[in-house]
């Protein structure tokens, strides 16, 4: 398609260049009073017909050294070592061409003596040539230029995306140990509820396997996992934990990263629901905050490590708590926004006052 689209530019400028060359002819030709106006397009025609036939055999013939862009010295010497042919072929192709035209008009075709007229041609035609060389020169290395940068941008389009997928599988098998070790608990104690909770895992791995296949997801999905993976949990646990989910339903069709909700829903369970008898509270919010989507999952039980009891709401940066208190999950969490985002995008945690952690993820969302 670019090269494609460059020759149609090339096509047309020469067109345009020759248009004008023979625009001047012309006015030129009737300032000294003629009246043919066939004579001058001939001119220039017949000028413009040889000069690009000879400028397409040499550029056929220069295809190959196209590799050589990036040694302009010896690129330009290999288009020079041509020269020759336009000296030996531009006058007598043109001339002849001219003589023809005019004999069957019946007509003369006049021109200055042939050694003159030799001199002159080639010192004109040889110009051209530089000049078109030159322009070839310049466009070929931006074309070259740009399909490196095509092919650099696929590159590293391809190694974010199985970056992207290297990490997203990850999350699969940290989710599904800590899920077995939920139903090996339960197991000891109701049978028939471990199979259940083992029947809805079935159903949430394969929703899993088929998130963990692409790079986003819509927070509807996203949320339908959390629910799923909350369930599994809660079979668990039974009431010590609580769970309240306030997302719009305009929110819903935005884009997530793909298994992005439901590690900050595990890091809940794993570092406070589990380290505790009395009931947790966790709730799970997204809201819009101007060209950011803000999803959050806070419990009103958590601490952060090395944080003080008596934080204020938000004092605590997650940047370094993150890994402290967020382990695998997180920190591959983190990778991922920063593989699809950049730094527009950011995870946090931060410590509530009197107790409980807020893990916030916020990403540029589309309107």
């Amino acid at each position: 398609m670019l090269s494609t689209r460059n020759t149609r530019v090339v096509v047309c400028a020469w067109c345009l260049f020759w248009a004008l060359m023979t625009l001047i002819a012309i006015q030129d030709y009737r300032r000294d009073g003629g009246s043919a106006l066939w004579q001058p397009l001939l001119w220039e025609g017949s000028s413009a017909l040889v000069i690009s036939l000879l400028w397409l055999v040499q550029r056929r013939a220069t295809a190959r050294h196209a590799g050589l862009l990036d040694r302009p010295w010896r690129w330009f010497a290999l288009q020079a070592a041509w020269l020759p042919m336009y000296w030996l072929a531009f006058v007598p192709l043109v001339f002849g061409i001219r003589h023809a035209v005019y004999a069957l008009a019946g007509q003369v075709y006049r021109h200055d003596p042939w050694p003159q007229l030799f001199v002159y041609e080639i010192s004109k035609v040889s110009l051209f040539v530089c000049l078109f060389t030159v322009i070839a020169f310049g466009l070929q290395s931006w074309r070259r230029m740009l399909e490196e940068r095509l092919r650099l941008e696929r590159a590293t389009a391809l190694l974010r995306q199985a970056e992207l997928q290297r990490l997203a599988q990850q999350v699969q098998p940290h989710f599904l140990f800590n899920a077995l070790n939920t139903i090996s608990s339960l197991m000891h104690t109701d049978v028939d509820k471990a199979d259940a909770t083992l029947v809805r895992l079935c159903e949430l791995l394969r929703a899993t396997l088929q998130a963990g296949e692409q790079a986003q997801s819509p927070l509807a999905a996203e949320l339908g996992l959390a629910r799923a993976y909350a369930e599994v949990m809660s079979a668990r646990f039974g009431n010590r934990v609580r769970l309240d989910w306030r997302v719009g339903d305009e929110l819903l069709p935005l884009p997530l990263p793909a298994l992005s909700l439901q590690p900050l829903l595990e890091n809940v369970f794993k570092l406070t629901v589990e380290q505790r008898q009395a009931p947790t509270s966790i709730a799970v919010s997204a809201l819009r905050d101007g060209a950011d989507l803000v999803v959050r999952v806070e419990d009103d039980a958590g601490t952060l490590a090395g944080a003080p009891a008596d934080t204020d709401d938000g004092a605590e940066d997650g940047a370094e708590d993150g890994g402290r208190r967020g382990g695998v999950g997180l920190a591959n969490l983190r990778a991922r926004l920063d593989k699809l985002y950049g730094p527009g995008a950011t995870l946090t945690l931060s410590q509530l006052a009197p107790a409980g952690v807020r893990a916030e993820m916020r990403l540029p969302c589309a309107s």
